[in-house]
């Protein structure tokens, strides 16, 4: 008969509280005593206080280690140990041998290790300026790594604090000529930038700022703008009391975000920049274009334009030079400006080849009206309309590309509106009674407020109910159109809609804490975060403009001692040119055709789409890298519990086996289960409350000696009797006897996909429960799905393997994997990886860390308040088993996306410089003329962004709308 073994699925879970008191044990010697260093790990990937385990357990063997503490909350671990005996390095490897990744936060000396900040980066151009900046941060001492995403014009860079600081890096971009503005550092939870209006700001400002309780740190930044950062405790000190401080002055200070609103300002500032220069421009371009191209062929004007005013130069190359050269030095300068930036840095960009495109048209043009002016038989043709075009169209087209590449991150946008502009702030005293209100900036919430809620408003800030009863639309979080009963001690997301009850919440976390900031932070990192794809754009553009340059300069040569040489007839040089002239419109055309910027934007502008489309279907996924690996999976390995079921298990069965009362039994099984965190344990306690008289509070009776003992069960003392309860194996581990009707009823669970578990009193078998957790309604038809998508799937899970067996048969999953521990399942997934498969894994979280780390792609299913799950490269805010699919479809579009990208950017430059060349001349007798490749060269880059923008009209599968369809029937039966 199988065993029934409830697994890592079921008891692993320990009791926060209990592991902080949780110290490794031993005698110190006297020189152990002497030598202790502290050190505090970021250990990513632990979801639940099941991970913690193997992490303390491998920390503890270490010889030297005299203390660990696991803070599963904040993904920590704090150690106390020996330096002579072990090191941080060898405490690190150790924690990632575990299965986690592990990277030292503070030392002993209580100093910051790892930072990350953002920055904005205004200048950059193309791929080649965000290479550049990339590289010069890389080999900046202290920098572990960086992100530069050119569209969204901001870097993300992890560096040590100790050896580095954020104005180095500042200084570091501006050193290579780009503008560099701090967004956010590592202390952003208790970090506050105010913008100030009025005219003097002087160092009193600073002074009682610094008064303040609980500031730490003031500190002005001098610019257009006049900010004031302040780093703060928020538990001590908010926003409202710094903004009091101004009260008495005539300055006035309001709360300034560096990435939205420094994000959409100085967006809208290049927009008016481009906007106005294209104007200008245009205003003295359309003369040009009208007295070279059009007016010849109107008699009398042209008569007054051939007018001769000084030997051969005549009228019309006067005013074509007059208005030409604004355009070329003026209007231009922002191209002479980025090429001396890119050349002083050693590299080249777009500007370079529109700098040397428009001077050897101006210059040459310029040397002909001399040359006229000067000789009295001389005959030459003037350029001006390529110089003043191009440096139009260009301008015409980076506005339009600003204005497109604004659109790529409007998920971003939206989220940011999703909480209100105000609040109304309620006055307590001492007994908790209401004495006052206010309407307050919504941005002014603190810590501690307790804040009104009316029907119909949006939940200004995080915190839990405190009086109240009302019914709130989470969908912006969950993505699930159900309203979520709230009433006193029940928590509330900020952003969320109340529908028809009055709430008094207190605040708990307002800021970047919040969960809806950590939504945005998340999408913001993914849209930095570089797909591996993208490499090959940064290799080309290391290369592009050289080749270019060097191609425009062999064109001009080979055109130039063609005619020369008399290799061509003639009759190909138009009537207005000469062999020189035609061979420089050549050389021109290639260099200003060419088009470096489509090819950065292709990857970077279809993942800011990509991923902000999945936000808003409540799929976050982060980054490139996870799009790329994504839309490669061919099997999925799935947990059970949380997974392919409700996740909400609830007692159906209880058998006692000794005399005593239901209300007794379950007093002591849930005064023992009352400790763990399992869904399961969960399940127990609330099917015990229907025995209390006090359903809401219930007391339980303590527990002493509490032990979580992995795989099997929990055992304590209650009342003085030793509690077990678990499966078999904890039962045998024990002696205790398992009878003969026990057994069956444990068999018919596992007919019935149930849970079996066996309670003993002091070493006796005294009841049995059997625990069911009900199938979601659409997982069988999502696993049909997946497999017409060419996608295996195969279970995972810590349950035993007739509940195993059972529920695979029920969902048509073939391949099943039972009884595995956390080690076990990321052990399967790297078997399946040898195989040759790119493996995706999806889980609940709980105790699916190591597996989810092991994946190619590890898929996090929970609610809203799960995103900060780390372990995941896909979070899915909903429970919903569709998503999964909705994941690997939106990465299969975004990178065909990608893909159309590169082959229109490539293929526009495989084509477009050698037709711009002349390669088409010798049998078409057909030009591309200058203005019109720099028309082209524009157009390119506007292009490429449109198509990444066509991705908002994504539309998820058919077959999924017909799963919801089936779930809600299924639901409502």
């Amino acid at each position: 008969m199988a065993l029934t073994s409830i697994g890592e699925e079921t008891y692993s879970a320990r009791h926060p509280l209990l592991q902080k008191n949780k110290f490794g044990g031993g005698c110190r010697s006297s020189s152990e005593e002497e030598a202790t260093s502290k050190a505090l790990f970021r250990v990513v990937g632990m979801t639940c206080s099941a991970c913690a385990g193997p992490v303390e357990e491998a920390i503890k063997r270490l010889r030297g280690i005299h203390e660990a503490v696991i803070d599963v909350l904040n993904n920590q671990a704090q150690v106390l140990f020996n330096p002579n005996f072990v090191n941080l390095e060898k405490i690190c490897e150790t924690i990632q041998d575990a299965g986690f990744e592990a990277s030292l936060i503070e030392n002993e000396a209580n100093e910051t290790s790892i930072k990350v900040c953002r920055i904005r980066i205004n200048g950059m151009t193309c791929s080649s300026c965000s290479s550049t900046i990339e590289r010069v941060l890389r080999v900046t001492n202290g920098v572990q790594r960086a992100h530069v995403s050119l569209a969204l014009e901001e870097a993300e860079v992890h560096y040590d604090g100790r050896l580095v600081g954020h104005d180095k890096l500042l200084d570091e971009i501006e050193s290579v000529g780009f503008v560099a503005l701090l967004i956010s550092t590592g202390e952003d939870l208790s970090k506050i930038d105010l913008k100030i209006v009025g005219e003097c700001v002087d160092e009193s400002i600073k002074t009682l700022l610094e008064a303040l309780p609980g500031v730490q740190s003031v500190e002005f930044h001098h610019g257009t703008d006049k900010i004031i950062s302040v780093l703060y405790k928020h538990d001590v000190t908010g926003p409202r009391s710094f903004i009091r401080v101004f009260g008495g002055t005539k300055l006035k200070a309001t709360i300034f975000s560096a990435g939205e609103e420094g994000r959409e300002s100085q967006r809208q500032v290049e927009l008016k920049k481009y906007y106005n220069s294209f104007l200008w421009s245009l205003v003295c371009t359309v003369p040009v274009f009208l007295t070279a191209m059009v007016f010849m062929y109107i008699p009398w004007i042209n008569h007054l334009l051939m007018f001769k005013v000084i030997n051969m130069l005549n009228a019309g190359e006067i005013i074509r030079c007059v208005l030409a050269t604004p355009v070329q030095f003026f209007i231009g300068w922002r191209f002479y400006y980025g090429s001396y930036k890119a050349l002083r840095r050693g590299s080249a960009n777009m500007d370079v080849l529109v700098a040397l495109g428009t001077n050897a048209a101006y210059f040459y043009s310029l040397y002909s009206v001399t040359r006229a002016a000067t000789s009295p038989g001389f005959k030459g043709e003037d350029f001006f309309e390529t110089s003043s075009m191009l440096i139009t169209f260009i301008l015409l087209g980076k506005y339009l590309e600003v204005m497109a590449k604004g659109k790529t991150s409007d998920a971003i946008s939206k989220l940011m509106k999703l909480t209100p502009d105000t609040a109304i702030l309620l006055t307590l005293d001492n007994e908790g009674k209401v004495t006052g209100e206010e309407e307050i900036d919504g941005r002014l919430i603190q810590k501690n407020d307790v804040i009104k809620i009316l029907p119909g408003d949006k939940v200004a800030s995080d915190g839990y109910v405190i009086w109240g009863r009302s019914h709130v639309d989470e969908s912006m979080m969950t993505g699930e159109a159900k309203l979520v009963a709230k009433r006193k001690g029940d928590t509330v997301i900020g952003g969320t809609l109340n529908a028809n009850g009055v709430l008094h919440v207190k605040v708990t976390k307002v800021g970047s804490e919040s969960a809806l900031a950590q939504i945005i932070r998340l999408v913001e990192s993914a849209q930095l975060a570089k797909a591996p794809v993208q490499k090959l754009a940064d290799t080309i553009s290391k290369f592009f403009v050289p080749l270019v340059i060097s191609f425009s300069l062999l064109t001009w040569l080979v055109w130039f001692f063609a005619g020369k040489l008399h290799w061509y007839s003639e009759s190909w040089i138009p009537a207005s040119m000469d062999r020189f002239e035609l061979a420089l419109q050549f050389g021109i055309s290639v260099m200003v055709v060419a088009c470096p910027c489509a090819l950065g934007l292709a990857t970077p502008t279809a993942v800011m789409v990509g991923t902000g489309v999945g936000a808003s279907q409540g799929v976050l996924i982060k980054g490139g890298q996870a799009l790329e690996k994504a839309h490669m999976v061919n099997c999925i390995v799935f947990d059970k519990t949380g997974t392919l079921t409700m996740g909400k298990p609830v007692v159906v069965k209880t058998k006692l086996l000794k005399n005593m009362t239901l209300g007794e039994f379950y007093e002591l099984v849930a005064a023992t289960e009352v400790n763990s965190e399992h869904p399961l344990a969960k399940a127990i306690v609330n099917h015990a409350m229907e025995f209390r008289d006090d359903q809401e509070n219930p007391a339980w009776p303590q527990a002493r000696n509490f032990l979580s003992i992995t795989g099997n069960g929990v055992k304590a003392t209650v009342k003085g009797r030793e509690i077990m309860v678990g499966n078999k194996d904890l039962m045998s581990q024990h002696g205790v006897n398992i009878p003969e009707d026990a057994e069956e009823m444990l068999a018919e669970a596992e007919e019935r996909a149930q849970t079996g578990i066996l309670v003993s009193v002091n070493r006796e078998l005294t009841g049995v429960l059997a625990v069911s957790d009900p199938l979601k309604p659409s997982a069988r038809a999502a696993i049909s799905v997946l497999k017409s998508m060419s996608i295996a799937s195969i279970m995972v899970t810590g349950d035993n393997w007739g509940t195993a067996n059972a529920i695979a048969r029920e969902v048509g999953i073939d391949s099943v994997i039972a009884e595995a521990k956390p080690k076990q399942k990321a052990e399967k997934v790297k078997e399946l990886q040898a195989a040759g498969h790119v493996v995706a894994m999806v889980g609940d979280g709980i105790n699916d860390a190591p597996a989810l780390v092991a994946a190619d792609v590890g898929i996090a299913i929970g609610a809203g308040t799960d995103i900060a799950i780390e372990a995941a490269d896909i979070v899915l805010m909903k429970s919903n088993l569709e998503d999964v699919i909705t994941a690997i479809d939106l990465s299969r579009k975004t990178f065909l996306r990608i893909r159309l990208n590169y082959v229109w950017a490539l293929g526009y430059n495989l084509i477009g410089i050698p037709i711009a060349s002349g390669v088409l001349f010798p049998w078409t007798h057909l030009r591309l003329p200058p203005w019109f490749a720099g028309a082209a060269m524009a157009a390119s880059s506007v292009s490429v962004v449109c198509s990444s923008l066509l991705l908002k009209n994504y539309k998820r599968p058919k077959m999924l709308d017909n799963l919801e369809i089936c779930e809600v029937l299924v639901e409502r039966v």
